[in-house]
């Protein structure tokens, strides 16, 4: 039927149905390491690559909503792995950066990461590894959809 929309080879649907079972296999790994809700790792994820953030963005990096950023930043820093800093020139402005044990932590994080990913691609096979990662770059590659 023309009017009928297989979504199981609807392109998008597949990207999401994809990332969520892998995304949901990794949180699996670094929730029973860490004790991390994802906006936790994100959050951390972010700080460990860029040194210092502020929490908008931790969101606009991660695409999460602010209120998540907040709790995971609220997380992070009651676990003692993160600072704030007020800005001086704004004080509605916090900068965000991991303390010495938020550092420790995401170097474990990092080799928990790159464990994950090696069993991923081992598991998929090298080709189709490859493959995957060249059609992501194409599909980032795309301009940003115009609203209408």
């Amino acid at each position: 039927m023309p009017d009928i929309l297989p979504l199981e080879a609807f392109l998008p649907y597949r990207l999401v149905r994809a990332s969520n079972a892998v995304s949901q296999r990794f949180a699996a790994a670094y929730k029973m390491r860490f004790g991390l809700t994802r906006p936790e790792w994100r959050s951390i994820a972010i700080l460990g690559e860029v040194g210092e953030a502020t929490a908008t963005e931790i969101g606009r990096r991660s695409t999460m909503h602010k209120t998540k950023v907040s709790r995971a930043v609220a997380a992070l820093e009651g676990r003692g792995w993160l600072t704030r800093r007020a800005d001086s020139d704004d004080r509605r402005v916090e900068h965000l950066e991991l303390t010495a044990k938020g550092r420790q932590a995401y170097r474990e994080l990092v080799q928990l990461a790159r464990r994950f990913q090696e069993d991923l691609v081992r598991e998929m096979g090298a080709d189709a590894a490859a493959a995957l990662d060249q059609g992501l770059t194409a599909v980032e590659r795309m301009p940003p959809a115009q609203r209408r």
